[in-house]
């Protein structure tokens, strides 16, 4: 039991010294503590303490806390790289703070068939590469204390495939990735939602969600829970199945006064301030773009963070916007703003649209790419070169055309040169 807790500090004292001091601390209490309650005292004094589990995320490399488990899934067997065979067993553990998930490999994935649903388990454990979302277990106990937690696998937390009815928000286009292997394959990835909110579907085979529009509803077989994700999240392969489903589904929306500084929500509201996008080079080195906007629903005010090809979206003061699966978090200057990236999503919903045609020149933008006449000026959908001169024929959506066909447009000279002109005067002309 003493190499239990040995291990939270065996990088810090010699085994041989952490016994001499369990022994002393015993001895110090004259005989009324046991063992292990000794060694979480000689671990505490040194410094090592044990954690919540909200806690986990921290910068830590070790942890141990105590964990109600709330699931379960049993031993299984798999093929090494290097052709051996493993094996792996997860538990879903919990306490009054939330819950995560504790991974067994090989020899300690047999001590799971031991563990019952409802067991206090005190655990020693380290994050994997890269994750703050699950921790590996390097030792665990069953322990006698009280845990109160209130999830349970009933409530959407099993690990085991589920079946789902949802409707599909947004989908985006199959991309190719590369397994460890050197081998590539598809994948597909689809904002999903259902009365109890919105959740993130990974599709390995892409098929499964071809030619499925967003606002379909859809009847899922086998999607398997993904607990590294932040938030709700499910993935699905060749062995599951999807089909298009008559039952209704609705996404709730969330009042903006209950957004909390966690979690996902999705909510809707008017745009009262909307702000330039600005650009910025992420760690990766790639450039995005950000733009802030806030919104409000009548009685509440919220602000919104928008990131990347989102940012570019037009939205202007008055347009009504839906959000979908935005991330909450305490605002740098007070305050509680939404963001919404990739994974995330924004619409307008009741967005008028009218045919237009228009001609003009191709001015590349901080919003994105315009054309202008000297006197209007549009977003517009699709690659142009800058410059150039486009009479363009489609629908008009708020300030974007949406184009249905696009050529180079054959004009006077002197009505180019007085266009730009009447466009350069536009540009200087002093802020009112």
């Amino acid at each position: 039991m003493v190499l239990f807790h040995y291990a939270l500090v065996d990088d810090l004292i010699s085994q041989e010294e952490f016994e001499r001091r369990v022994e002393q601390k015993i001895e110090e209490c004259g005989d009324l503590l046991d063992e292990p309650t000794a060694a979480m005292l000689v671990v505490g004094a040194l410094g090592r303490q044990h954690v919540k589990v909200r806690e986990l995320s921290g910068k830590s490399s070790l942890f141990c806390f105590f964990a109600k488990v709330i699931g379960k899934t049993e031993p299984k067997e798999f093929d090494r790289k290097d052709g051996e065979k493993g094996w792996v067993a997860t538990l879903l553990v919990g306490d009054e703070t939330g819950t995560t998930r504790v991974v067994l490999w090989d020899e300690r994935a047999g001590a799971v068939v031991e563990i019952a649903v409802g067991d206090v388990l005190e655990v020693i454990g380290r994050h994997p590469a890269n994750s703050t979302k699950e921790i590996y277990a390097l030792a665990l106990r069953k322990a006698t204390c009280e845990i109160t937690c209130t999830a349970t696998a009933g409530n959407g937390l099993s690990m085991e495939p589920v079946d789902l009815d949802v409707v599909v928000i947004g989908a985006e286009k199959p991309r190719s990735f590369s397994r460890r292997d050197g081998t590539t394959g598809e994948l597909m990835e689809c904002l999903i939602g259902d009365a109890r909110g919105t959740a993130r579907l990974v599709s390995w085979s892409p098929n499964l969600l071809l030619g499925i529009p967003p606002g379909s509803t859809i009847h899922i077989t086998g999607a398997k829970p993904d607990r590294r994700a932040e938030g709700r999240a499910y993935s699905i392969d060749e062995t599951s199945t999807v089909s298009l489903s008559d039952t209704p589904v609705t996404v709730p929306f969330t009042p903006l006064g209950s957004v909390a500084d966690t979690g996902q929500y999705s909510v809707t509201g008017e745009v009262k301030v909307a702000q330039e996008p600005r650009s910025f080079t992420t760690k990766a080195g790639n450039p995005s773009w950000v733009k802030n906007i806030r919104i409000c629903d009548g009685t509440e005010e919220l602000a919104v963070v928008l990131w990347g090809d989102l940012a570019l979206q037009p939205v202007r003061p008055g347009d009504r916007v839906e959000i979908f699966h935005g991330s909450a978090r305490a605002g740098r200057f007070g305050g509680i703003e939404l963001g919404v990236g990739r994974g995330g999503l924004l619409r307008l919903p009741q967005e008028e649209r009218k045919e237009i045609a228009f001609t003009g020149t191709i001015i590349p933008g901080n919003g994105g790419t315009f054309i202008d006449n000297g006197n209007e000026r549009y977003l517009i959908e699709g690659e142009y070169p800058a410059g150039a001169e486009i009479a363009v024929v489609g629908m008009l959506a708020g300030s974007r055309i949406i184009p249905e066909t696009a050529v180079p447009a054959e004009k006077d000279p002197q009505e180019v040169a007085g266009r730009l002109a009447a466009l350069l005067a536009r540009l200087e002309a002093p802020l009112t």
